[in-house]
């Protein structure tokens, strides 16, 4: 009797662990850079950004989103409008995006008076 009372019952622990683990796990995979899925371009000079403003985004089928939310067409000029200047403007494009496309883009941002624009790639 004396063995059974000096003896610590694990199983318990381990189940409470065991529903932390799955839990981490499980919001680990809801945590991303973007919501809309693209495929970056690799490069061997990528820096890190950090408290990036401004994202846009252009995805492998030519859809237009701005900090995850969806563009027109035409409607990136009034997008960008009500954003202060000197914000950093950071483009992700999928690597399979018309280059044309591309430069409209960065162009179009460039003619709005934003001086900081950068492409996100993927280090390699």
């Amino acid at each position: 009797m004396d063995r059974e009372l000096n003896q610590i019952n694990v199983i318990p622990l381990v189940d409470v662990m065991l529903v932390l683990l799955v839990i981490v796990l499980t919001t680990a995979t809801f945590i991303s850079t973007g919501q809309v899925p693209v495929e970056l371009a690799k490069a061997k000079s990528a820096s890190d950004h950090k408290d990036v403003p401004l994202v846009i985004t252009l995805t492998a089928d030519g859809h237009l989103f701005l900090n995850d939310q969806p563009v027109v067409e035409d409607g990136l000029t009034a997008s960008l409008t009500s954003h202060p200047r000197e914000s950093l403007v950071v483009v992700r494009a999928d690597r399979v995006t018309i280059l044309e496309r591309f430069v409209g883009v960065v162009d179009e941002v460039r003619g709005l008076g934003f001086r900081q624009v950068s492409l996100e790639v993927v280090r390699l």
